[in-house]
């Protein structure tokens, strides 16, 4: 291997691609050569036109995840716009914030549904045609909390400790077919999701005094996690759920 953090010729989808964690990612695979599928309940036009910048194809795919509906749209686009498929960063998902004892169904459902359900079904539909050409890399986005309790988000907890668990069965059922299942941790991140605690001077000051590097994390950090999990410098990686969190869970 030349270089075994080389691109180039594949394509990856990435999903919750409009801003923050997923814009990200987006832009660290096509630095590294990949022609990325930019999904999301809006267009992504600006990630997609960083992809272009960067010389890579970029295409549109608008779906929305809260429902298992697009899912196999999602991919079978794909593959007509961009001609194959080798890497799915399962990334979109959103987020419920209330105590426990007052938390509803309606918030409950929401979450479950779009940062579990979709991501497994989404996962599925990728892996079937991973499967079939023998080779291709699924990322799933986890969290600190896939590891930690956390307070007032139990559908969100309850989720990406989902989605830890799935990242290990899959990686179980298809690492033998060709296929990575593998999953990025992001600590806590400047993003949409995580606007109410930055606001929050209080919550903001204990975070940052826990997080070893002293700072928030952005989404650029999360890039290069991303490409050595879709590169075959991973390529005997399975099943890994890989913090990126400035030292958050060392403490």
């Amino acid at each position: 291997m030349s270089n075994p953090f080389d691109l180039a010729g594949r394509v990856a989808i990435v999903t919750g691609a409009n801003t923050g964690i997923g814009q990200g990612i987006a832009l660290a695979l096509a630095e590294a050569g990949a022609d990325i599928a930019c999904v999301g309940r809006t267009p992504a036009e600006e990630t997609a036109a960083g992809v272009r910048a960067l010389g890579r194809r970029a295409e549109l795919v608008s779906a929305d995840l809260t429902t298992i509906a697009p899912v196999r749209r999602v991919v079978d686009e794909t593959l007509e716009k961009l001609g194959r498929l080798d890497i799915l960063v399962n990334n979109a998902g959103i987020i419920r914030r209330a105590d426990s004892l007052d938390f509803t169904e309606e918030d409950w459902d929401a979450v479950i549904d779009t940062n579990l359900k979709s991501l497994f079904f989404l996962a599925q539909a990728a892996a079937r045609h991973m499967v079939g050409q023998g080779s291709g890399s699924i990322i799933n986005i986890a969290s600190l909390l896939s590891f930690q309790g956390g307070i007032r988000v139990p559908s969100y907890t309850a989720a990406k400790s989902g989605v830890a668990g799935l990242t290990k069965l899959l990686a179980n059922e298809w690492a033998a077919k060709g296929v990575n299942v593998n999953a990025i941790a992001p600590g806590y991140i400047t993003t949409n999701n995580t606007a109410a605690l930055q606001a929050d001077e209080t919550r903001n000051r204990q975070i940052l005094e826990r997080i070893p590097a002293g700072r928030w994390g952005e989404a650029a950090d999360l890039g290069g996690a991303a490409v050595f999990l879709a590169s075959d410098a991973a390529r005997y990686v399975h099943g890994h759920i890989l913090a990126v969190d400035g030292g958050w869970l060392a403490r």
